[in-house]
């Protein structure tokens, strides 16, 4: 608690502006299925996000960003554990849950005395198991229960998935040329028949919440960020807040100011580009309110998207630039996303870097910050801290990245990274001469593949020794009954771990 007792007095001597380098406030921000090409600052032509493009300009650009994994619920284990998401009970969306034995950013950072919140998804296990709800919660069903309130969190507004991105809780009851329940509808008007979408949100008590949830879903969730950054800076702590947006996963809905902005689009894109739209303007609502707070100064804004964009049905909205691949690719476009960084008492003036950064990086990088060991030293970690990254001491990065998903499996360093789908033999690519993974070089570097293949064997044995409970015991191991799907050559089976619903 050295820390808070520090910020503590030197918050009462200060007005309430959190100055003290060792105690920033952190909120991590996250968008489900926006792809690299999805933003205004890395090209996109169509889609407004003046917000973000602002981030990109004064804080730290990192072009070379990936999430965890290729869906969404393991990426956001490795946000808030520091690791690869297999390690931590998650290898897929809507298959096992976040383990409580997991040391999540939230605890270490609530051990701390700050103030704690997580709103928007979770998808790292169910809110309920009295009554029907999302993807997996329903009566009887205790084995998936793993809300909020289990890791670390003091306050919690969430869904167990996805929901429209307006209008959240309703659906319609007709749908017109264009439309669809999977795909997304033109907004609801007045007067027009609904019924319930069949996901809800739920408090930190477990209590559903049921006023206030009208409208365009990303306000709907700034609505319950902004009264906690108050109380926070009210009760004179430091906060820590999980913002995971739904925008823009299917189903894609955009009210009717931000379809007018895009009104000359077809009816996806008018959805697609209006909603993320739409959430850009809540983080830029975000950052004028810490502003206004005085907190903006010594406060952390991470952004990044779960992974790449969505690949079934609508290739035509959501980009991955000019990489390789979409959501479930782990080639580069299902897994390099938008990765952002403002922190104005570290990061003086905005500027880019290409060194390699994961999701996993979160958690050590905050425990750096503030000084503080893993108080759980045994647990491995893929992540490591970009501290010398941030104060410009070195664009190093010292830990090779690693990927999992069903049957593919990815993993590089800063020059090279090796491919391998369904147990075929693996691809090597030059990631520095060729980041789009036009060329196979394995026949042409073979002393390069067979370093990176026996680094990546011993990694892969670290990962299932984890999976398997090494670390801790096998009871959340049991609870959940998952099967490692990676065979005695370590790229994957020929149907691997996979998820009735797609990864939603």
């Amino acid at each position: 608690m050295r820390h808070l007792l520090c910020a503590t007095i030197f918050l009462l001597s200060g007005g309430g502006l959190y100055a003290l380098e060792k105690t920033p406030n952190v909120i991590l921000i996250m968008c489900d299925d926006l792809g690299w090409g999805d933003t205004g600052y890395n090209g996109s032509t169509v889609i407004k996000t003046p917000a973000l493009d602002q981030m990109a300009k004064e804080g730290l650009k990192m072009n070379r960003f990936y999430s965890a994994s290729a869906v969404c619920s393991p990426t956001r284990a490795s946000c808030l554990t520091g690791r690869n998401p297999f390690r931590t009970g998650v290898p897929t969306a809507n298959s096992g849950f976040l383990r409580p034995e997991e040391v999540t950013l939230s605890e270490v950072l609530k051990n701390e005395g700050y103030a704690t919140g997580h709103f928007g998804k979770w998808h790292l296990g169910t809110l309920t198991h009295t009554e029907k709800d999302a993807n997996r919660g329903k009566p009887g069903n205790t084995k998936d229960y793993n809300p909020p309130k289990l890791h670390g969190y003091d306050t919690a507004f969430v869904t167990e998935s996805k929901v429209p991105t307006y209008d959240p809780m309703v659906k319609p009851v007709k749908f017109d040329e264009g439309e669809s329940l999977k795909l997304g509808w033109e907004y609801v008007k007045e007067g027009e028949e609904t019924e319930p979408y069949g996901t809800f949100y739920w408090d930190i008590e477990g209590q559903k919440v049921t006023d206030h949830l009208n409208g365009d879903d990303s306000k709907v969730i700034m609505d319950r960020v902004l009264p906690f950054v108050d109380k926070a800076v009210r009760e004179k702590k430091p906060f820590f807040s999980v913002i995971w947006f739904h925008a823009p996963h299917l189903p894609c809905v955009a009210g009717p100011k931000h379809q007018e902005m895009y009104k000359d689009q077809p009816i996806h894109m008018r959805n697609y580009a209006g909603c993320i739209t739409a959430l850009d303007e809540q983080i830029g609502r975000l950052r004028e309110h810490l502003k206004t707070k005085g907190v903006d100064e010594n406060t952390m804004i991470w952004f990044c998207s779960d992974n790449g964009p969505e690949s079934q049905d609508r290739p035509d909205n959501g980009s991955a630039g000019p990489y390789r691949g979409r959501k479930r690719d782990l080639y580069e476009g299902g897994v390099r996303v938008p990765g952002l960084l403002i922190w104005p008492a570290k990061i003086k003036q905005g500027r880019e870097t290409d060194m390699p950064c994961v999701t996993s990086d979160y958690l050590p990088t905050v425990l750096d910050a503030m000084g503080l060991e893993h108080p759980q030293p045994k647990l491995e970690l893929d992540g490591e801290s970009l501290m010398p990254l941030i104060e410009g001491q070195s664009e190093r990065r010292k830990k090779q990245l690693g990927f999992l998903y069903a049957n593919r499996v990815s993993f590089s360093n800063e020059k090279y990274k090796i491919v391998s789908y369904a147990q075929k033999p693996f691809q090597l690519y030059d990631m520095e001469n060729d980041p789009y993974e036009k060329r196979d070089v394995a026949a042409e570097k073979p002393e390069e593949l067979k370093k990176l293949e026996a680094d990546y064997k011993v990694w892969l044995a670290s990962v299932k020794e984890s999976f398997d409970g090494a670390e801790y015991g096998t009871k959340s191991v049991d609870r959940a009954n998952l099967k490692w799907p990676y065979g005695e050559k370590g790229t994957g089976g020929k149907k691997g771990n996979k998820s009735k619903t797609g990864g939603k």
